[in-house]
Order: structure tokens, then sequence, then C-alpha cells
């Protein structure tokens, strides 16, 4: 079989992470990012979502991890006709300025935000988990938190809180935006170029889900270990 047949019947096999699965037509990426009505816009439309994820405090909800996964994959099949290159490029910039809207928030709010009462879109239980998440890790947060749903939603705002430094909240934000934005991005993009994926995929994310959280699994080692030290 040719390259261009392989591509072809790749294009066809329908994408549906396990986590997006269940998940209402609006906001499941298999769904949304093959609507061709879309166009064009499908870029302006993934940046956005990971700029409210990481930026706002309402986006927590939105399916970044899956959305990046399946986008990259789409653009290895050919559902997506854009620019690999400069598709991730525009991703990081989203995730990039998304984090720093966040922490630029928790700055000016300050601890106004500890004290918002919940509402459709807002609990306060976030807020507290990310701050704990935040209180544990320290600035490497900012980069594992990335990789947490909605946890990375709240430690940009939790780190603009605690006035941490903003150069250093910067060079950690560049490198999570660039492991998180960019690396799922093509790491869907480097799968969805094997078949055999669009027919696993539920079990390749929820691989990705769980290699993503080995960081944090060391991080919470290390700590254990340095109290049983300290003991």
């Amino acid at each position: 079989m040719s390259f261009s047949n392989v591509h072809a019947s790749l294009a066809a096999v329908s994408v549906r992470p396990a986590t997006s699965s269940f998940l209402p037509d609006w906001l499941n990426p298999d769904v949304f990012l093959r609507d061709p009505a879309l166009g064009p816009w499908v870029i302006l439309l993934v940046c956005g979502i990971v700029f409210a994820e990481t930026g706002l405090l309402v986006g927590f909800f939105l399916p970044g991890d899956s959305m990046l996964f399946t986008a990259g994959l789409l653009v290895a099949t050919g559902a997506l006709d854009v620019s690999l290159p400069a598709f991730a490029l525009l991703i990081f910039i989203a995730a990039f300025l998304g984090d720093q809207t966040g922490y630029l928030i928790g700055r000016k709010a300050g601890p106004a935000i500890f004290k918002r009462p919940d509402s459709r879109f807002f609990r306060q239980e976030h807020v507290e988990k990310a701050h704990a998440f935040f209180e544990r890790f320290g600035g490497r947060a900012v980069v594992l938190a990335r990789f947490v749903p909605i946890v990375r939603t709240f430690v940009p705002v939790i780190a603009g809180v605690a006035h941490m430094s903003y150069r250093v909240f910067a060079l950690y934000n560049l490198l999570g935006a660039l492991l998180w934005g960019v690396g799922v991005t093509l790491l869907g993009y480097w799968l969805g170029q094997y078949e055999w994926v669009g027919n696993n995929i539920d079990v390749i994310f929820v691989v990705i889900v769980l290699i993503s959280v080995i960081p944090i699994g060391l991080e919470l080692l290390k700590a254990g270990r340095r109290k049983a030290s300290e003991s």
C-alpha cells in the first residue's frame, strides 16, 4: 500500500480520545475540529481554547489535552489542512499568554480570589486544590500543572497571588507552554501517522495521561523521601 493510500485511510479514522468521548459534541475535539464550517478558523478556535483554559478562571472545563492531541493527529492524517510548524507556534504563544494572563489576574486580584463565592463556572475548591499544588511544588508547579486538568487553570493565578517573581514565572511558563502546548500536539502528530493508533486511541490516550503525571509522581516520591530522612 502506498503512503498516499495509507494517508487517505488514516484520514477516515474517527479519533475519539477517552476523555472527550464523554463530552457533548460542542466540547468533543473529534467533532468540532472536523467541522467543515470552521475551515481556517479552526486554528483560532484551538488557540482560543488553549488561552481560555490557562488564562481565564472559567476555562477549567475545556478539553485541553484531548484537543491538542487530537489536533496533532488530525494534521497527520490530513483531516486538518494546516501547517504543523505554524500551528504549533501559535499554540505555544496562546499557552504562554494564557498563563501570563492568569498570573496578572492573581497579582492584581490578590487574596480576593480566595473569597470569591461559588458560581456556575467557579468553584472555590478548585482554587484551594491549585493552592495546595503550588505550595507542594513551588515554581515547578507552573510546569507540572500544565498536565493536570483544572489545576492548570488556577496555578498561574495562585502564582500571581503569591507574588512569585515575574521573571521566574515567565521562564517556567515558557518551558510549560513548550512541553504541553507543543509537546502534546507533536505527540498526536507523530502517533497519528500509525494506522493502529486510530483503532486503539482510547488506550493510547490513557497511556499519555499516565506518562504526563510521571513528573508529579517523582516529585511526590522525592518529597516523601526528604520527610523520611528529616524525621
